[in-house]
Order: C-alpha cells, then structure tokens, then sequence
C-alpha cells in the first residue's frame, strides 16, 4: 500500500480501460482521470497553476484564491487552497452539477452565486467578470484558467503517464473547453517525440470552432455564444474538431457505464461517441486514447437521470441503441478477424 501525507499526492498515474477493440487491431481506451483526488483531470492543472504563482510571487502564504468554475477546476483549486493554507472563493452558478457544489462547500470553498438566464451564455461571462472584480477588491490571486499558461502545463505528466503506459498516442480525442487538457497534453506528448493526432470535441452550440451558437446541457465543455475564448485553446495544436449533440453525448455516457460499470461525465460521453463513430477510419493497429475528464456520479441527478433528461428533449433512444451497435460491430469484427488479430498489439504493428 502506498502511504502520503497529502491527498494532492494522489494525483496521476491513473489507469486506462479498454472501451472496444476492431479486427483491425485498433484499441480504443478511456483514461481513467475521474479516479484523481476530486474526480477529475482538472486537479492536475489547479496544482500548476498554484505552485507557478506561488514561484513568481502572485501568491503569498495565507493568501486569498479567486476562481469561477463550472465544479472541477473549482474543486482542484479548493483542495490545494485547503492544503497550502490558501483562503479560496469560487464564483458558481446553479446550472453546475449539485454534486460538484455540495463537494465545493465540503472542502471549505466559499460560493459566491451569480444569477444566469435560462441560455447560460451570459452567465458564463457574468462568472467571469465577478471573479475579477472580487479578486481586485480582496487582493486575491485569481488564475485565469482559460489563460493561465500553467492550465496547460499540468497535464506534462498526463502525457508522460500515456507513454510509460501504451508507448506511444496515435490519436488523442477530448472534449475541449479552457483548451489546457486537450492542447496540454499534446503539446506535451508532440515534445516527447509522439506523433499523436488530437480530436477537439466540443458540444453543437458552442462557438469554438465556429460553429452557430446554441444552449447546451454539457457542462464545463465549449464555449457558449459570448464567451471570450482563452489562450489555453491552440488551434495549432488540434488536427480535427466535431461537435457532439446532448443526446449522443449523453448515451454515450449512459452505455460506457452499462457495458463497464465506469460512469463518466456527459463531455467524456462525446468524445467516446467520437470516438467509436471513427475508429474504423483509424490505420491498423492504431492506439486511441479518450481522456475521462471527470466521473460520472458527479452527474447521477442529471446524465443518468431519465426525467432530468426528459425534461430538457435530450433522452434519445435510439442514440443509445446507436452507440450500443457500434460496440456491437467492433465486438464482431475482433471474432472474425480470429486470434492472431485479436493478440496483436498496436506496438506491434507500429514497429512492423
């Protein structure tokens, strides 16, 4: 058994689950990242940011942290505030997940509310702009995550876990809001010397990659119609984007925990609809990683809630059945192909 002194400690080396194999030799894996301290990716990045500005000086022992947070980056920032001895106010509103607030006041976070509309968009922005003024009022350090370069540089360690573990990333697909897993971890794994294509997915209605704005229920991902978009969001760093509906995003969610018994995140639920929606387009023997950016009981009153779903027109049947004959279909393709193609490995076949 491994023995820390701080939960912080606890952060990485988190496993990866294999979603689904094709005949072809290509794997499909979710890296577990809800099995962090808080749940979530997102505490990677939060412990960045605090240890550079604890470096440079924007933050002083005792001091005071000012963040607005859709839940899991609030969280992060919460546990290491606790930790440190750091006084931390996070800016929330009521569309976040219950869970992720309950956690929030928990760890000792104080909640500042700011009223939203029913589209949301604004009330992103009016987050945003809440959170500076405090922090400017109280002296506090206030990170920034969409532009704070430390967002980005704590998922270094993401992409050197993803080495040690499967040797190389041929294609890495996340849902993509501040931009700093996504972008982080390939620019990190690209350093290394991988060859990794990245997969921005983002849900229809956000403004991202330019697509119409509309309101979405995918929490903490996109950015929705007004929403300046940060620095931590490199197009240069992402080879392809789609944009995944509530509906696929959510079934897809609802199957991965069925069929494996791991509840994901609504966002993680589109980028494994991606993902199995282009797995066979993948050359044989190709290694894809999905970043799991939270874990789903953060979402039992909403994803995995039939009337919460129902209410809002986003609980589609057939998009379950849809996501389920995918699996299905790759399930077959590895019986047909027999068991020589089954054994193969995708470092196998990248070094034939």
């Amino acid at each position: 058994m491994t023995i820390v002194q701080r939960a912080s400690d606890l952060i990485g080396d988190t496993p990866l689950l294999e979603l689904a194999r094709t005949g072809t030799g290509t794997r499909l894996l979710l890296k577990l990242e809800q099995l962090n301290p808080t749940g979530s990716c997102k505490v990677r990045m939060a412990r960045q940011m605090v240890e550079e500005a604890e470096r440079d000086g924007r933050l002083l022992p005792g001091g005071h942290i000012v963040e607005p947070t859709s839940g899991n980056t609030g969280c992060g920032l919460a546990l290491v505030a606790l930790e440190r001895g750091y006084r931390f106010t996070a800016v929330v509103d009521r569309h976040a997940a219950r869970e992720k607030l309950r956690t929030l006041a928990a760890m000792g976070a104080d909640l500042v509310f700011v009223d939203i509309p029913p589209s949301g968009g604004v009330g992103s922005v009016r987050r945003r702009e809440v959170a500076a003024r405090l922090a400017r009022e109280l002296g506090a350090y206030h990170p920034d995550q969409h532009n704070n370069p430390g967002n980005a540089n704590g998922y270094a360690g993401l992409a050197e876990e993803l080495l040690r573990q499967v040797g190389t990333v041929d294609v890495l697909i996340a849902s993509i809001g501040t931009g700093g897993s996504l972008c982080g971890t390939v620019r990190a794994l690209r350093a290394a010397g991988a060859r990794t294509r990245s997969v921005a997915v983002e849900p229809v209605g956000s403004i991202i990659f330019g697509g119409p704005p509309a309101h979405y229920h995918q929490t903490g991902a996109g950015s929705p119609d007004g929403f300046p978009i940060g620095s931590n969001v490199d197009y240069a760093l992402v080879d392809q984007a789609h944009r995944v509906s509530d509906c696929d995003a959510f079934a897809g969610a609802r199957v991965v925990a069925r069929r494996t018994g791991v509840l994901v995140g609504g966002t993680t639920g589109g980028a494994v609809h991606v993902a199995l929606r282009r797995l066979l387009s993948c050359p044989a023997g190709s290694t894809v990683v999905v970043l799991g950016n939270d874990a789903g009981e953060k979402y039992l009153d909403s994803v995995y809630d039939d009337d919460w779903l129902r209410e809002r027109g986003v609980l589609d049947q057939l998009a379950h059945r849809r996501v389920e004959r995918w699996f299905t279909t790759y399930d077959v393709s590895v019986r047909v192909a027999g068991p020589d193609r089954r054994s193969a490995t995708p470092a196998a076949a990248v070094s034939a």
